[in-house]
């Protein structure tokens, strides 16, 4: 089912869970802001999920609702995983999906980190 980016934050979503312990994750990063996990189904030998604590539908939601320490917060850890993973040399692919075109499946907002190895053509033809 399409997220729709403007729809109210669900409090039920699996990372919600995953924040309140009710789903197990293999975390890799966590502080204030933001919790860094391993996605439970890999497209690259590295693939890391990162997620603010707040609950945020989309980069929208969460640039017009964030306090400005929440948002420097999470970027500064979506920096931090990529380097402690080891990401940085020799290059990574960052992605973050947005509503039904953006192919969003979780109305949480998230960034995928890929790594490990070489990435092509941004989007397909």
């Amino acid at each position: 089912m399409p997220i729709d980016p403007r729809a109210p934050y669900d409090p039920n979503n699996i990372f919600a869970k995953i924040l309140r312990g009710e789903i197990p994750c293999k975390k890799v990063y966590e502080d204030d802001f933001s919790l860094a996990f391993h996605d439970i189904n890999p497209q690259a030998p590295v693939h890391l999920l990162v997620i603010p604590k707040g609950a945020y539908v989309s980069w929208d939601d969460f640039s017009e609702k964030a306090p400005a320490e929440e948002i420097a917060g999470f970027i500064r850890a979506v920096g931090q995983v990529a380097r402690e993973a080891g990401l940085v040399d020799p290059g990574y692919r960052m992605l973050a999906n947005v509503g039904g075109h953006g192919h969003q499946e979780v109305p949480h907002l998230h960034v995928h980190l890929f790594g490990g190895r070489q990435f092509y053509a941004m989007v397909p033809q």
